[in-house]
């Protein structure tokens, strides 16, 4: 199946699919509010601002799988990613991205290696999958790396139509 096409469950509980939610280059994080990483928020929503145009979507995958650190409901999170650091981008529910209940979109994210060539579980909060406008995952990005590091900023160049 292709990562364009896997049904995902919305914040708001509404579905759609990543072809639904983008039409160019997709960055997948998984995210979290009570994380020390937690103010990455800030670089994700001025990258999906300032690419928007070219085509770039951010999409927010709230997940509590480690230490408990995004306890909320779908209206706490909604709540605290908008007014703490003007959130406006998509947000999913509440997903697993490791272990037995992975999500099917994790599934097939994890399949792909970072730059050092390991593929595998999510390692922690905030770890980025870039995914071109064919759906390919064309870039992993661990969760310290920020998201306007050179190396990640490069790679959404990379392929985005100039």
């Amino acid at each position: 199946m292709s990562l364009h096409n896997i049904p995902l469950t919305m914040l708001d509980g509404g579905t759609a699919t990543l072809s639904e939610l983008s039409d160019g280059a997709t960055l997948v994080v998984n995210v979290a509010s009570k994380c020390g990483l937690t103010p990455q928020y800030a670089a994700l929503e001025r990258l999906a601002r300032d690419y928007a145009a070219r085509g770039l979507t951010v999409v927010g995958v709230p997940c509590n799988q480690f230490m408990g650190q995004e306890p909320g409901t779908a209206e706490e999170i909604q709540s605290f990613c908008s007014s703490t650091y003007g959130v406006t981008f998509p947000l999913l529910a509440k997903t697993d991205v490791n272990g037995a209940d992975r999500h099917p979109l994790y599934a097939e994210l994890t399949r792909s290696a970072d730059a050092e060539g390991t593929a595998g579980d999510v390692q922690w909060n905030f770890e980025k999958f870039l995914i071109g406008p064919d759906g390919t995952v064309v870039n992993r990005f661990r969760p310290r790396t920020e998201p306007n590091d050179p190396e990640v900023l490069s790679a959404i160049e990379a392929v985005l139509p100039r």
